[in-house]
C-alpha cells in the first residue's frame, strides 16, 4: 500500500512532465515552415518557457489531491475559479465559466449551459488530468470515476469527459509499467481501452491502436491532431504519441510537436503520461530550468 507522500510524489512527476510538455509545445504556435524546421532539426526553443491553461488547472488538480487525497468537486471549482489567469491562454468557453464561478454560479449550472446545453466535448478536462491518473495508478476504477469528477466541473459532455477518463488511466497504466519493459503502442493503449466510456473518443483511441502507419502526417489524417481542440481529435493522437515513445520522454515530445495542431495541449498530455513511466531522471534537466519554477500554492 502506498503512502499519502509516495502517491503525491508520483503525482507531483506528472504534472511536471506535463508542465514541461505545455510550456515546451506552446512554443510551436508560429508559423508552420518555421515550426517544422525547428522540430526537424530538434532546436530547443529560447528560454523562458512559459506554461499556460493546461498546466494552470493542473496544478488546481494537485492541489486538490494535495490538501484532501481526493478529487472534491467544489473545492477544485473553486481553485480553477480562484488562480484563474486570463493571460495563460484559455480558450473562450472556459473565460466565461471561470468568471461566472467566481461571481457565484454554481459550476453545476454553467458547465451544463455551455453549447445549448450540451456541456463542452474540448480538450481541456483531458489536458490537466494526468496527477489523477498517477495519484491513484494502483486503482484504475477510481481513477476512472475521479476523472469524470474532474472533468464534469468544466466540461459536462460525455465526450470531453470521456477523454479526460482516457488519458488519466493512460498515466495510471504508465505508472503501473514503471520499470518493467515498455509495451508496444497496441499492447498500452489495449491497458487503456476497457475503461472509456463508449464514445467518439474511444472509436478514435481504437483507431489510434491498429494504425499501421508510423508517419505522423498519415496518422493525423486518420485521427486528429488537436487543431480543432476537442477531446475527439486530441486524446487518440496523444495516445498514439504517448505509446510509440513510452519510454523516452524527449523523444515523445519531438513527435508530438511534430503534429503541430494544440501543439501546448497534445505535448502537456504525452508529457503527463510519459513523465510517470520514465521517472524524474527521464525528464531532460534542461528542460525543466527553461520551464522555469511551478507557483508554490500548489504545493501547500
Amino acid at each position: 500500500m502506498m503512502t499519502y507522500i509516495e502517491r503525491l510524489t508520483v503525482a507531483r512527476l506528472a504534472l511536471e512532465g506535463l508542465s514541461v510538455g505545455d510550456a515546451f509545445g506552446d512554443n510551436f504556435f508560429i508559423h508552420a515552415d518555421i515550426a517544422q524546421a525547428m522540430i526537424h532539426s530538434r532546436a530547443l526553443p529560447k528560454p523562458v518557457w512559459l506554461f499556460t491553461d493546461d498546466t494552470n488547472m493542473a496544478l488546481s488538480v494537485y492541489h486538490v489531491l494535495h490538501q484532501h487525497h481526493d478529487i472534491l468537486q467544489d473545492e477544485l471549482a473553486t481553485s480553477f475559479s480562484h488562480h484563474y489567469d486570463p493571460a495563460r491562454g484559455y480558450g473562450p468557453a472556459m473565460h466565461r465559466v471561470l468568471s461566472q464561478i467566481a461571481s457565484g454560479d454554481s459550476w453545476k449550472e454553467v458547465a451544463t449551459r455551455l453549447f445549448d446545453g450540451q456541456g463542452s466535448y474540448g480538450n481541456g478536462a483531458a489536458m490537466r488530468v494526468a496527477p489523477i491518473g498517477a495519484y491513484f495508478y494502483d486503482n484504475l476504477e477510481k481513477v476512472s470515476e475521479l476523472a469524470r469528477k474532474s472533468a464534469e466541473i468544466t466540461h459536462a459532455h460525455p465526450e470531453g469527459i470521456a477523454g479526460a477518463i482516457a488519458i488519466a488511466v493512460a498515466a495510471g497504466v504508465a505508472c503501473r509499467l514503471h520499470s518493467k519493459t515498455a509495451p508496444t503502442r497496441a499492447e498500452f493503449i489495449d491497458m487503456i481501452v476497457p475503461f472509456v466510456p463508449d464514445s467518439e473518443v474511444k472509436t478514435g483511441i481504437r483507431r489510434a491502436r491498429d494504425i499501421q502507419s508510423n508517419v505522423v502526417e498519415h496518422v493525423i489524417g486518420m485521427i486528429g491532431n488537436g487543431y480543432h481542440m476537442s477531446a475527439q481529435d486530441t486524446v487518440p493522437f496523444a495516445l498514439w504519441c504517448a505509446g510509440e515513445s513510452l519510454s523516452d520522454y524527449e523523444n515523445a515530445l519531438w513527435l508530438t510537436a511534430s503534429g503541430l495542431g494544440d501543439v501546448d495541449t497534445n505535448c502537456a498530455i504525452v508529457g503527463g503520461i510519459v513523465a510517470v513511466y520514465v521517472g524524474y531522471d527521464g525528464i531532460p534537466s534542461e528542460w525543466i530550468q527553461y520551464r522555469g519554477p511551478l507557483p508554490q500554492w500548489a504545493f501547500s
